[in-house]
């Protein structure tokens, strides 16, 4: 992952919110969440909540799909992944048993 791209991804979730929005994503699991449900669940106004995820989507880091009248909302878990992965990918000074457990959870497909 680039640089870039990290950056992007680490600054659309350094907000409260945003940050919220996503590990309620994250819980959900694959079949994601509407945009009504996300915004009873956190108590957000809908302009705040679509602002809010406009800038998650653009991060990579969640997709929406349309299903019917709804938009479907989910995490895109191999984004955060990949950002974990980058943020790990060097780390300990060549002692692996410090992160491999984060490296392992971060490539496990237990989320696929």
């Amino acid at each position: 992952m680039e640089t870039k791209i990290a950056l992007a991804k680490l600054s659309a979730l350094a907000q409260e919110n945003r940050l919220a929005l996503f590990r309620l994503l994250v819980k959900a699991g694959r079949e994601g969440l509407a945009a009504g449900d996300i915004a009873a669940a956190l108590g957000v106004p809908p302009n705040t909540l679509s602002a809010q995820l406009n800038i998650l989507s653009q991060a990579g880091l969640i997709a929406g799909a349309r299903q019917g009248r709804s938009i479907i909302y989910s995490a895109q878990y191999e984004a955060i992944s990949g950002l974990i992965v980058f943020l790990m990918e060097d780390c300990c000074q060549g002692r692996s048993e410090i992160c491999a457990p984060v490296l392992e959870a971060a490539q496990s497909s237990c989320c696929t």
